[in-house]
């Protein structure tokens, strides 16, 4: 039996040293250490032998488990090993390649265009000024000169809040308000960017929600002829020099006289095409004179003060700056697009 024994030792060694990998490790361990492995006979076999012989046979078969245990173990951290060290040599990183660029965001369109406009205004001397999405009746309406009822209201689909007199504000006007209200009576100059929301049909040129920048001047001696120098400056920055410029007469509540000031088709240079709606003028702001009544509200005294007001959009001058044909693009949220900016 001891014989035996030695062979199969011997046998197991040497076929431990022909594993190469740890799926053959393993069926060598269930081969000669498992249940039904070469060493069990010779543990089941110890019963059969006489009392006498029997310590020393058993010596020795617990001796071979103990050396075929200990050569399983070694071999296995041997092949792990090897494994990691194949792993390591086909995933070699390269330490003198330059390092991938990290994605960084970009600015969105419409803030890109705020920010040219911000520039343009500064210059002029106005300072931004911030006023709330969220606005009461009576300073999205009743102090700009539309009292309850006024058919102005109609001009702007709102969108009331569930609570009384509360609502979104239809356009950045409210901070006219606002802005005079803190600085009054000292003489102004802001623009005041930020949402308005509107109930309109959703469509690639108009939008329930967009940007807008709403602006401001009041002090004494402030006439048309100021209004008409800033909006051609800002035509001139805006879109490019040789801008020629057209003030039509148009009504708004909480200005008289009020105007529509048009610039030459950017895309056609005027000689008409579908976008200007074959005029060869395109709309870039509503403006006009700030009415006694809504001075007044504001605390100034409209015998000695005077003011400008204007408000523009910003997806539509960043549509024609860059051609783009569908106003849904700036919040759809498509980085196909975004990406572009």
């Amino acid at each position: 039996m001891l014989e035996r024994l030695k062979m199969m030792e011997q046998e197991a060694l040497q076929a431990l040293r022909s594993v190469r990998d740890v799926e053959a490790l393993h069926a060598w361990d269930q081969a000669y250490l498992g249940k039904k492995g070469a060493l069990t006979p010779f543990l089941r076999g110890l019963r059969d032998v006489s009392p006498e012989e029997r310590p020393r046979v058993g010596q020795a078969v617990n001796q071979v488990k103990l050396a075929l245990t200990a050569a399983f173990e070694a071999r296995e951290a041997e092949l792990k090993i090897a494994e990691q060290s194949a792993s390591l040599a086909a995933d070699a990183i390269d330490v003198t390649l330059p390092g991938r660029p990290p994605v960084i965001g970009r600015l969105h369109p419409s803030v890109q265009t705020l920010r040219r406009i911000y520039a343009i205004f500064a210059d002029m001397g106005f300072q931004v000024y911030r006023a709330p999405d969220v606005e009461s009746d009576e300073l999205n309406f009743g102090l700009l000169n539309m009292p309850p009822h006024h058919p102005a209201r109609d001009m702007w689909d709102t969108f009331y809040t569930t609570k009384a007199g509360v609502l979104l504000r239809t356009h950045t006007s409210p901070g006219q308000i606002r802005a005079m209200r803190q600085y009054c009576p000292q003489s102004i100059r802001v623009i005041l960017p930020g949402m308005c929301y509107r109930y309109e049909q959703v469509t690639a040129r108009s939008e329930m929600m967009f940007h807008q920048v709403e602006g401001l001047a009041v002090g004494k001696n402030i006439t048309l002829t100021d209004l008409k120098g800033v909006m051609a400056e800002y035509a001139r920055r805006m879109f490019g020099e040789g801008r020629q410029m057209r003030f039509r007469a148009s009504y708004f509540p909480f200005t008289e006289p009020s105007v529509e000031v048009d610039m030459d088709c950017l895309l056609c240079g005027g000689a008409g095409c579908r976008v200007c709606k074959n005029t060869g003028w395109l709309e870039i702001s509503g403006a006009g004179m700030v009415h006694p009544d809504v001075l007044r509200n504001g605390g100034y005294d409209p015998a000695v003060y005077s003011g400008f007001a204007f408000g523009m959009g910003v997806e539509r001058p960043a549509m024609l700056m860059h051609a783009i044909d569908d106003i849904r693009l700036f919040f759809g949220n498509d980085l196909r697009f975004l990406e572009q900016f």
